[in-house]
């Protein structure tokens, strides 16, 4: 498995001198999109078969590793059926990944997006998670800048919704708050592409990554996705924009509270957040966040007009609004998305 920036790397010469140095022979898959499709799926689980593999070793951001994903969860089912219709068959095939972006955090998680008929599907299976994760902030270096923001701020959103969320833990917790930590300390470092700012934004993702596979995200990310497929913004573009309105709105909503642990435990979690973005208060928090996509120029697409609510309104998963600890009903998620394209109306 392997993006098409793989060429750009110097793991790409280990790969190729494999089989003159240990006789491992090595299948190569590319060629799917950026919001990987099932078809891509087919196509990898596919040649898997035929060129008879044995494990899967993924180079690539969040898509190459979706797609590497549902390969190794989808072997041994039927392929005369839909695969995302069967239940996985546990399997010993070993999962390797080699993140090029920070943020998705998916070398992390039991998570896995794709898309079929146009349609997002999220899978979620503990085989998915990687076996081995390697980390190499040299594959940072070639990113444009404006991946490079909105992958951050992908795995900054992450960090934030998972440590709100109503399935949070202790545990989970602590890996978003250390995540927060790791973004807004190597920030600037990382946007001029130093390599110590790479290593502390590929750890952060990953933090991140484990505190999502605990928590899951929120109203956030289930409020972005239609934004990024009708303005063709990045994943981390729109997730930042929602959460730039979702944030203060809980904030000061606290009454809504349906978090089980109630209204002092959710002000209390506030409290936290804000220390571990190094705010006296969680409106200064809340604030600090909306200056850094001022910083970062991450502007509000153009609506189109009325009927762009409608769409985005009908999008929402419910799912993930479960997750969220302030009820948000459609007339509330209608005035989130008027607030965040108000200024393109």
């Amino acid at each position: 498995m392997k993006s098409s920036s793989f060429e750009q790397f110097p793991i790409r010469a280990y790969f190729s001198e494999l089989r003159n140095r240990l006789g491992i022979e090595v299948v190569s898959f590319s060629g799917f999109h950026p919001n990987p499709d099932y078809e891509s799926v087919v196509r990898g689980e596919m040649l898997f078969q035929q060129a008879e593999c044995d494990c899967i070793f993924a180079v690539g951001g969040g898509s190459a590793i979706d797609v590497a994903k549902c390969i190794k969860l989808y072997a041994g089912l039927s392929p005369d059926k839909n695969f995302l219709l069967q239940k996985p068959i546990p399997n010993d095939i070993k999962l390797l990944v080699a993140p090029t972006t920070a943020g998705t955090g998916s070398e992390a998680t039991r998570y896995a997006v794709i898309y079929h008929n146009g349609e997002k599907q999220s899978v979620t299976n503990d085989g998915c998670i990687p076996q081995g994760v390697i980390f190499d902030p040299s594959f940072l270096t070639t990113l444009p800048e404006y991946q490079r923001k909105s992958t951050m701020l992908d795995a900054l959103c992450h960090a934030l919704e998972s440590l709100w969320s109503v399935n949070s833990t202790e545990e989970s917790k602590e890996f978003s708050k250390k995540a927060i930590r790791l973004i807004l300390g190597g920030m600037d470092s990382y946007l001029q592409n130093e390599e110590g700012g790479n290593c502390a934004m590929l750890m952060a993702a990953n933090t991140a990554g484990k505190a999502i596979n605990i928590a899951q995200t929120t109203a956030g990310h289930a409020m972005c996705y239609k934004l990024t497929s009708l303005y063709n913004i990045a994943h981390g573009h729109a997730a930042a924009l929602c959460v730039s309105v979702l944030f203060p709105f809980m904030v000061n909503h606290t009454d809504l509270c349906i978090d089980s642990r109630g209204k002092a435990y959710l002000e209390a979690t506030f409290a936290e957040l804000s220390d571990a973005m190094g705010c006296a208060d969680v409106f200064s928090a809340t604030e600090k966040f909306n200056s850094i996509l001022k910083k970062l120029s991450i502007a509000s697409p153009q609506v189109k007009g009325e009927a762009d609510f409608e769409i985005l309104k009908s999008s929402v998963n419910p799912v993930r609004l479960k997750n969220t600890p302030i009820r948000l009903d459609g007339t509330a998620i209608n005035k989130l998305y008027h607030h965040i394209l108000e200024s393109q109306e």
